[in-house]
Formats: structure tokens, sequence, C-alpha cells
């Protein structure tokens, strides 16, 4: 029944490939990504700090009820990232200290929870990556209806069950199943381009030719 089911993920980023984009910044990735594809600068890191990647069990819940992610916390294998579609709503927290302490002890791999947390602090003092749109002490209710990998949309970013998550303080992303390791090819290249930017500019020698042919091909009168 649509709006009330728990399907069966039929693909999933193997964990060896996720591991892997932990030393990538998520911004490198959504470059390689033509900047199309984003979360949503409200969803931020809720947590002490640190980098997020890992495949997606998704779940979309009605605003305020989190009954089903109880259930995908059940279900979840270690290094799912739990991708939750509530809306964005942020009328009730949906999950808190205690479902975070239950994920770390699965050794999931992630919160993503397109709505409210609560207990702040103690998820902020944590290392265990928890990202949200926000914060309130109103707890959540517990009775549907809602499903368990389908796809779910935060802003337009669409995720299917078994993508691949990744985060980091700079936001959110969604790496498409099929194009997890041509994006990793592609934004580690990017990342050795940008190393030898920061290390010319450190040593004097850095050059921008493309500013100027830009604004030659624009047509930009500039006074000398």
């Amino acid at each position: 029944m649509i709006g009330l089911q728990i399907l069966q993920r039929q693909r999933a980023v193997g964990l060896d490939l996720a591991k892997r984009y932990l030393d990538v910044p998520v911004a490198n990735v959504s470059d390689c990504m033509a900047r199309m594809s984003a979360g949503g600068a409200h969803l931020r890191p809720m947590h002490g700090g640190g980098r997020m990647a890992g495949p997606a069990l998704t779940v979309k819940t009605r605003p305020g009820d989190n009954l089903m992610i109880h259930k995908a916390l059940q279900l979840a294998r270690p290094g799912d990232v739990i991708v939750v579609d509530a809306g964005g709503d942020l009328t009730n927290a949906l999950i808190g200290e205690i479902m975070v302490g239950d994920a770390v002890r699965r050794e999931l791999g992630g919160f993503v929870i397109h709505g409210a947390i609560r207990d702040a602090g103690a998820i902020r003092a944590g290392a265990f990556p928890v990202f949200a749109a926000g914060v309130t002490h109103r707890g959540p209710y517990k009775d549907g209806p809602g499903e368990i990998n389908v796809p779910v949309a935060l802003n337009g970013m669409v995720i299917e069950p078994g993508d691949l998550m990744i985060g980091d303080d700079d936001g959110l992303l969604c790496v498409p199943y099929a194009e997890a390791e041509a994006l990793l090819a592609a934004a580690l290249q990017k990342q050795e381009v940008e190393a030898q930017m920061v290390a010319e500019i450190a040593n004097g020698t850095y050059r921008a030719p493309w500013i100027d042919e830009t604004l030659r091909r624009l047509n930009c009168p500039v006074q000398e």
C-alpha cells in the first residue's frame, strides 16, 4: 500500500567504495556533478564533526512521526545511512540521543533527517554523523504512516535506496548508485588540481588567466 509499506532494498553501494569517499570533500564531488544536486543549505551537521559516507536506507514518514525510523534502525546494516524525508517540518523531533546511541551500537553510517532532532547537546558532543534541518524539544508521535526503501527527495535531491550519501561541514550530497565509481575518480582528480592551486598560492606562483579570458569573451571594458 502506497504510504504504508516496507520494501527490500534491491542494491546498495559497497562499503569499501563508500569509505573511499571519506577522503574527498563533498564540494569536490558536487563540482563534478555540475553543481546541480543538493539537499539544501538548511540540512546541517549536528554532530561534533567528521565526514559521512554510506549507502542510503530511505524512510518516508509523515511530519512529526518516527515509527518507521525505529523500524529502519532494526533493518539497517552496518555502514548504512538512514535518510528520512519528513517534509522538512520542525514541529516535532524525530530522533534524539537514544536513537543515535542505538545507531552507534549497530555501527551505522549516519542519520539524515529532513526534519528536526532533539538532545542536540549530546549529539553535538559525539562524532556519529547526524544531519538535520533543525532542533526542537518536542518529541515525536509513533503512529505512522510511512514507507521504507522507497525513493525520497530532499529539496529536489532524489535519493534511491542504496545510493551513496555523503556529508561534511559543507552539507549533504547523494551520489547515484550507478555513478559512484566514476564520480570518485573525477573528484580525486579535482582534489589533486586544487591541491596544486593551494601550493601555488602558498609559494606565490598562482595565476588565473581564465579571469581575463572570460572578461574578454564578455566584452567587458577594463580601464588600465
